[in-house]
């Protein structure tokens, strides 16, 4: 029997990741967390955004509408003066200084005795064209150029986000005139220079950015920046762009993405090696043999170019997907077909598609860019209608949510994209805004903070124990009491020795996430109390700033006379489903127990699976499905699995409370 390569495969990929944080985040970490930090919105600046826009506009004859809907795409409005995107962008115009060099370190090499092929790297690490050769995004925004037509020095259009503005209005027109075009007021004739404004040589790429800055401007959007300033840019839906979309360059058959997205192919290896194992993913024959009903975000926590050389190892890890932080270029590697090793557990593996998003998760404004969240969105939504994968949270969720399999993983389980990814945005993106779905009285509740404003202490994003600036965050922290000074949550699974959580940007022990529903423990004053890893939490949730909402859905608690039940981290067939000569996995509990009287919210129901991974095969291996059923639930930050027949089922619902969904959606109704 050929054995597979699990156990090693995750120790070299815990092994990379350390190495990369020492290289290629060293150079980067520093200047984006020291200062003004990229990782924080400043104080409210002198002079109103807003205005700046009117007046900019005006000065250089662009429609307001176009240089509000560009800005956002490039920013969401965001100034962070100072503070620079790892492909150098400053300001809410997101102007590339293409002189600041910010290249990181290249990573340590790879283990293995062949080499595979080098990455190009274009002049940062996140602009490098892919192996493949995707062509990558050149700065049309260029910050020097924007100096020069205004007449400015470039260091103010860093720090200044009016000058900032107004060297963005000065190369929109400036593209125009290049194009033989008039500085029209009406925006439609402006699609070809807002496309070349995206820098980016793909022309599907270059469309879908123009189309999405029409729709924002269609459908408008408002948005209170991290810089603490409201803007408001109404809708326009009788706006409609002259120019057609021009076709996509033509893709490598084996790609699977939207025809309106950038993507190539870069093939993950499925090879026999001489030591009797194989790597780096499992030939399956989904959905026809087992159902897709998972994805999961991850980010790289290296640089692009380090992770599609580590994809084209047999000894490393895979996932299906990667997406470019510069302009949201989507690389794939596995047929979603086939099963990619990339969360940690072979039982979420087998039903999920892994999407890796380039970035490190305490530098999120270096890295997590609108056009990364709308790429990603983008082949989410795609590959969520393919395969019927519901559009929520429990079906849609982070490296940092997927479960151990076993007690002895749970030290090895990742926490990217961490608690700076916005999901209530990332879900506007999807179409399927997280909001309320009962009234603020329900037995059950959605986290659901405002990012902007919801602003928790973290630490660590330098060095260990030190304050992170404050950002904005998706989580909410967890307390023994309704008490901001009271111990928090306790994870006897991270912490067996009893220890405290922390308030480390790592550390997923006392918290929850934006979009993640609990069933209601207590209520006091404005404090709320769920279920969590057989506990009661509390967190803050005050009426007039909530962090969570009303919601509606299914919870299970033990059946009567059980005082607890067992809590596992896959859904394992029972011992008499296994066919001669594949070998019975043994159940393996988690350290934790779901009591009497408890309640946690269920989204599925499905029977215990296993895949025989342990020979290379070019064919699908048998998957054995059990007859024992299993409930999905939300138990700690992580997701986790109870035996159906533990459990009584509840359906908790109460009059849906209208809440409109945030961003640029706010005016039109889902359909």
């Amino acid at each position: 029997m050929r054995r597979r390569l699990a156990p090693r495969v995750a120790g070299a990929v815990r092994r990379r990741r350390r190495t990369v944080r020492v290289t290629a985040s060293a150079a980067l970490l520093v200047p984006l967390l020291a200062g003004p930090s990229a990782c924080v919105g400043g104080t409210t600046p002198d002079r109103h955004l807003q205005n700046d826009f009117t007046d900019a506009a005006d000065d250089y004859h662009v429609p307001l509408s176009v240089l509000m809907g560009v800005s956002y795409l490039q920013s969401r409005w965001d100034s962070r003066p100072g503070a620079p995107s790892v492909v150098g962008g400053y300001g809410p115009m997101h102007l590339v200084d293409t002189h600041q060099d910010r290249t990181p370190s290249p990573s340590a090499p790879r283990r293995g005795s062949a080499q595979p092929p080098a990455v190009a790297a274009g002049p940062s690490a996140a602009q490098g064209a892919t192996s493949s050769g995707s062509p990558s995004a050149q700065p049309a925004a260029d910050l020097r150029r924007a100096a020069r037509l205004i007449g400015a020095p470039a260091g103010q259009l860093r720090t200044d986000a009016a000058a900032n503005v107004r060297g963005g209005a000065a190369l929109l027109a400036a593209t125009q005139r290049q194009l033989g075009k008039p500085l029209s007021a009406d925006p439609a004739d402006w699609w070809e220079a807002v496309a070349r404004f995206s820098g980016t040589g793909d022309t599907a790429a270059a469309a879908t950015y123009a189309n999405d800055v029409f729709s924002v401007i269609r459908r408008g959007a408002n948005r209170t920046t991290v810089e603490g300033q409201h803007l408001t840019l109404p809708a326009s839906p009788g706006v409609r762009p002259h120019t057609p979309r021009p076709q996509g360059a033509q893709r490598p058959k084996e790609v699977e993405c939207p025809a309106e997205l950038s993507c190539d192919w870069l093939s993950a290896p499925y090879v026999e090696m001489d030591d009797g194992q194989y790597g780096n993913h499992d030939l399956a024959d989904r959905p026809r043999d087992q159902k897709i009903e998972y994805i999961v975000i991850h980010d790289t926590e290296a640089i692009l170019p380090s992770m599609l050389r580590t994809v084209q190892y047999p000894t490393e890890a895979s996932w299906h997907y990667s997406i470019r932080s510069s302009d949201g270029h989507i690389t794939q590697h596995v047929r979603t077909k086939d099963v990619a090793w990339h969360s940690g557990n072979q039982f979420v593996n087998a039903r999920s598609i892994g999407i890796e998003h380039e970035g490190f998760l305490t530098q999120p404004d270096a890295w997590y860019s609108e056009q990364m969240y709308r790429s990603s969105a983008r082949l989410v939504r795609y590959l969520a209608k393919k395969y019927g994968i519901p559009l929520d949270r429990q079906h849609i969720f982070g490296h940092d949510n997927v479960p151990a399999p076993t007690a002895s993983s749970i030290p090895d389980m990742h926490d990217d994209p961490g608690p700076f990814w916005d999901w209530r945005h990332y879900f506007d993106l999807l179409g399927a805004p997280l909001r309320a779905t009962a009234g603020p009285d329900s037995d059950v509740v959605t986290v659901l903070p405002d990012f902007a404003t919801h602003k928790p202490l973290f630490t660590g994003c330098g060095k260990s124990g030190e304050p992170c600036a404050q950002h904005g965050s998706s989580a909410v922290r967890l307390h023994t009491e309704p008490d901001e000074d009271a111990p928090l949550i306790q994870d006897p699974g991270r912490r067996p020795d009893g220890d405290d959580s922390t308030e480390d940007v790592n550390d997923l022990g006392s918290r929850a996430s934006a979009g993640q529903t609990y069933a209601v423990a207590g209520r006091g004053g404005d404090w709320t109390a769920i279920w969590y890893l057989g506990r009661k939490a509390w967190f803050r949730n005050p009426k007039e700033h909530p962090t969570a909402v009303g919601a509606s859905g299914r919870t299970v608690t033990p059946k009567d006379g059980l005082s607890e039940i067992p809590v596992y981290g896959r859904a394992l067939p029972e011992e008499d489903a296994y066919p001669e000569g594949v070998p019975e996995q043994p159940e393996s509990p988690l350290p934790y127990s779901l009591l009497a009287g408890q309640r946690y919210v269920t989204q599925s129901r499905d029977v215990g699976s296993y895949i025989d991974r342990s020979s290379f095969s070019d064919t699908p291996d048998l998957v054995v499905k059990g007859r024992e059923e299993y409930y999905e639930i939300q138990f700690g930050h992580r997701l986790a699995y109870v035996r159906a027949s533990d459990v009584d089922v509840d359906e908790v619902s109460a009059p849906a409370t209208a809440q409109p969904p945030s961003g640029e959606g706010a005016r039109r109704p889902r359909r």
